[in-house]
């Protein structure tokens, strides 16, 4: 007994540092080191059998392909000035107001998410959007913060919004219809408080004027091809969703063929796209689900469905208020993707009615807008700021966070609440 105790303890110990690697990022070091040390920690010490430890990287392989498809289509997009093209194009649109470009920022930002995903909020339109900024002479970070947050908030319009949802509902995946019914309402309360939250946060970099005009460069056939590979997955990622396929591996062959096509139209190596694609992200997500399988070994996953269902049979409704709230403050500790997967195994293990699940659904989506590193998305959106130039403070974020996240979280669980009361 005391071995065991010991054991777990110095699970959550690792898992605790790790994390904190990850959010504070010590010495400047990549998130991605903090992640595989605390994953190979677990394995040196025998806390999680080695073959246990390539198990649980496997099972990110759908995650893996993902976002490897995403960040090449990223990638081709920002060489072949694809980024460029929509910047002169969305300032045309704006008509040198800073106002109206926020707002078509936001609407092409909740677009994004709903139908690519967050992760491609952060990876492909981020840089499009720094993109903009800078060419109309506007402050980025206010527009750039709009990519961060509305990547969360409106990642549980449709399944394929956000990996995660993937995750927590597992196998007991709803028809369509049935989800729409359910979070329609949330995800649109969801949506509009962090548009006020932002609009009014950001109100005075907004009054400052913007360029009506910027050199309207003409799209290559590289940059054409790059946007027909990015519409390609769109409608791979909405097709797979309709089929129930997996999306991992129809978003990476839409970004292999549309790399393929481009470099061999332009007779290009691809070595220069390869080196500017952040590949650490993807030992980052390695790490993270090593480290779940070590706390999985803890016992916490039978814990958390005992008490689910314990909870669940005195009162639905204030256990997915409760469970909601919970998972989202545990996902700024844990970032939500670790936190996904416990809370939809902990949901199969107690059998937990449908308000629950999606109440946690809601947390492990909403809650990460808290803090920099609470989502995959928010840490892929950080990696395009830095590639750029530009950089958020762990603390700048937590405290815009705290006033977006609250009011939105709260908002979306009543809205569900209401959603399964009709």
């Amino acid at each position: 007994m005391a071995i065991g105790t010991l054991a777990e303890g110095a699970t959550w110990a690792i898992a605790a540092v790790a994390t904190g690697g990850v959010i504070a990022r010590p010495w400047r070091l990549p998130e991605a080191i903090w992640a595989v040390l605390g994953a190979a920690s677990l394995v040196l010490l025998g806390l999680v059998p080695w073959p246990d430890a390539l198990a649980a990287v496997g099972r990110g392989s759908d995650v893996y392909l993902f976002l490897a498809g995403m960040m090449l289509l990223a990638e081709l997009a920002r060489q072949q000035g694809v980024f460029d093209w929509l910047a002169a194009l969305a300032t045309k649109q704006a008509r040198g107001s800073a106002s109206r470009l926020f707002v078509l920022v936001f609407a092409v930002g909740t677009m994004v998410t709903a139908f690519l995903s967050n992760d491609a909020t952060a990876v492909v339109l981020t840089p499009a959007v720094y993109a903009v900024a800078t060419a109309v002479g506007a402050e980025p970070l206010p527009y750039l913060f709009v990519c961060a947050f509305i990547a969360n908030a409106a990642s549980f319009v449709l399944p394929i919004s956000n990996p995660a949802n993937l995750v927590v509902v597992g196998n007991h995946m709803p028809p369509l219809p049935s989800w729409l019914a359910a979070v329609a309402l949330p995800s649109l309360l969801s949506i509009a408080a962090t548009y006020v939250v932002l609009r009014l946060t950001q109100r005075k970099a907004l009054r400052r004027p913007i360029a009506e005009r910027v050199d309207s460069p003409a799209l290559s056939r590289g940059g054409r091809l790059a946007a027909f590979g990015i519409g390609l997955a769109a409608v791979a990622l909405l097709s797979a969703s309709a089929l129930d396929i997996r999306l991992g591996l129809p978003t990476f062959l839409a970004g292999v063929a549309t790399a393929g096509g481009v470099l061999l139209d332009r007779r290009q190596a691809p070595w220069n796209l390869m080196k500017h694609i952040s590949w650490s992200v993807l030992p980052l997500v390695g790490g993270l689900f090593v480290m779940v399988e070590g706390l999985a070994r803890t016992g916490v996953i039978e814990r958390a469905g005992r008490a689910l269902q314990l909870a669940a049979d005195g009162s639905t409704a204030a256990t997915g208020w409760v469970a909601g709230i919970i998972v989202a403050l545990a996902c700024n500790l844990m970032n939500n993707l670790p936190v996904g997967l416990i809370a939809g195994s902990a949901a199969t293990a107690a059998s937990a009615p449908p308000q629950v699940t999606g109440a946690l659904l809601i947390g492990v989506d909403l809650g990460p807008n808290l803090s920099v590193t609470g989502s995959l998305a928010t840490i892929l959106w950080l990696v395009a700021l830095r590639r750029d130039g530009q950089d958020v403070s762990a603390w700048r974020f937590l405290r815009l966070g705290a006033l977006v996240t609250v009011p939105s979280l709260l908002l979306a669980l009543s809205g569900f609440v209401l959603a399964h009361l009709r």
